[in-house]
């Protein structure tokens, strides 16, 4: 592969015609990060030029596809706000939009390549394939398929058949380089010893990948391919194969290409589907934001501004241009993310951040009984909770204590707190609350001030082990507030509580 490094342009782009674009992941296992990038960027893409999404399954491999991974993805996309124009669920003049349903459609095609001499059968067994191969290399030679059975005659072929050999498809590439203008890297040039005949029906009759994504995105009438750069090396095969399907008259055009980086993890690593943070379902558990994730994926590669990290998904669709993508990889940074979420919390509205808690306050993780639930208390902590918190999951521990009988101690928490002269500081503090004014936090703080004036203590070493007798926890949400909301004859019986505790 050559890279001519010319300047990317958007005149590919086909300005005046509403560009079709598809996402169109395989039902298996989880969906990852990297798999959503790709479809952000394709419905992004989509929606800023006024064009179609098509949302296609590709679900030939029956070994690894399964239903459930099938529903997964669905909701996947529902849950991130991803609307598609054509596909499950909402139909289009394409139909069927899974490959498992379309198979009557790829042997057509096949046969139809084999008869123009666009394809011919290669019966060449693995053990023979494997043997030239390392020929090859040993001679310093290009080691993909050598042309064995391009030319094959009629007798020749009999005799192979008669032998009981069943043969593969494969398709005849041109004995000519092909060059393509990529959206995102530029101009790129394959030579045609890097780029062998390859097969693209199996000897079972079953249709490869090969076959069946160019044959779809010509039969969709696809005008761009945004997919991942690790499908790079198959974009010189599918270019050829769009020519012949052209002059079949299966296919219109070939669409214009953009390979996205590599979405990279720990050690300098592609991300893959193994690693635990690329899974999709992890980010929904932990409580991201379907527009906090979104909006840090779309720093994989691409940025509204070089100053601004934080902004809406309506405003990364009006400046969204696939020619603005940078082809070098990009590292997967968790706390960056997490950052990035944390600011998308502070934007929502506070009816709707504690309506995004709701999951998070009840069974299976809500520590308290149902019954213990407080919907007044939690509408009060709710809006000193919301500028505190990375992800909603965190929303469990930080308001447990408004709603357990007693605190969950920690006891590394406990030992940091309780200092020596902490259960005379502790009786000083409840005698100055039990004296408060309990309509303000301001008053609390007034109070918990004074009774660490008396002992020689700052506030903040003053309220330590209030904190940790009140809540469990060292840190956590503001302490008078929090103390003003749970009430003076609970936070007096927790105090109460600690001191014993300490006297024992």
């Amino acid at each position: 592969m050559a890279n001519a490094n010319s300047p990317k342009s958007s005149a590919s782009l086909g300005q005046g015609v509403p560009p079709r674009v598809r996402f169109c992941p395989s039902p298996t296992g989880n969906p990852h990060v990297g798999l959503v990038r790709t479809a952000l960027f394709n419905w992004a893409f989509a929606r800023h030029n006024k064009g179609t999404l098509v949302f296609r399954i590709e679900d030939t491999d029956a070994a690894r596809d399964s239903e459930e991974s099938y529903d997964q993805l669905l909701d996947s996309m529902r849950w991130l706000g991803f609307d598609w124009d054509e596909g499950p669920e909402v139909g289009g003049p394409h139909a069927p939009y899974r490959q498992s349903q379309r198979m009557d459609i790829y042997k057509d095609v096949a046969a139809k390549l084999l008869e123009a001499g666009h394809a011919y059968p290669c019966y060449c067994s693995t053990e023979e394939l494997d043997a030239r191969r390392d020929a090859a290399r040993a001679a310093g030679k290009p080691s993909g398929y050598d042309g064995h059975c391009r030319d094959l005659s009629a007798e020749q072929k009999a005799a192979y058949e008669a032998e009981g050999r069943k043969p593969i498809v494969r398709f005849r590439m041109p004995d000519e380089a092909i060059t393509f203008d990529d959206l995102v890297r530029g101009e790129i040039t394959y030579l045609p010893e890097n780029v062998p005949d390859f097969g693209i029906v199996r000897a079972n009759g079953a249709p490869l990948y090969t076959l069946v994504n160019p044959v779809d995105d010509a039969l969709m009438e696809i005008t761009h391919v945004l997919r991942g750069e690790d499908l790079l090396s198959s974009t010189p095969r599918q270019i050829a194969l769009y020519k012949a399907l052209t002059e079949l008259g299966i296919a219109k055009s070939t669409p214009a290409f953009g390979h996205l980086p590599y979405v990279m993890g720990e050690g300098n690593k592609k991300l893959s589907k193994r690693d635990p943070e690329s899974s999709l379902n992890l980010y929904r558990e932990r409580g991201f934001l379907p527009e906090g994730l979104l909006n840090y994926l779309s720093l994989l590669g691409w940025s509204l501004a070089a100053d601004r990290d934080i902004f809406s998904i309506d405003e990364m669709v009006a400046a969204f241009d696939v020619t603005d993508v940078n082809p070098n990889p990009a590292r997967f940074d968790l706390k960056k993310c997490e950052a990035i979420n944390a600011d998308h919390i502070r934007l929502l509205d506070v009816k709707d951040f504690t309506e995004r808690c709701a999951p998070w306050l009840r069974a299976p993780f809500a520590p308290w009984a149902p019954e213990d639930f407080d919907d007044a208390k939690w509408q009060a902590i709710a809006p000193h909770a919301q500028s505190r918190m990375k992800v909603l999951s965190e929303i469990t521990d930080n308001v447990d204590f408004l709603f357990l009988p007693e605190p969950v101690f920690d006891e590394a928490s406990w030992t940091k707190a309780m200092k020596e002269g902490s259960d005379a500081l502790l009786r000083t503090v409840r005698e100055k609350l039990d004296a408060a004014d309990w309509s303000s936090p301001e008053s609390l703080k007034e109070a918990v001030l004074a009774a660490g004036e008396e002992h020689g203590l700052k506030l903040g070493k003053a309220q330590a082990p209030v904190r940790v007798a009140v809540t469990g926890r060292t840190v956590g949400l503001p302490l008078f507030e929090s103390l003003e909301i749970l009430g003076k004859e609970t936070t007096l019986a927790r105090v109460d509580a600690a001191l014993e505790r300490l006297a024992a």
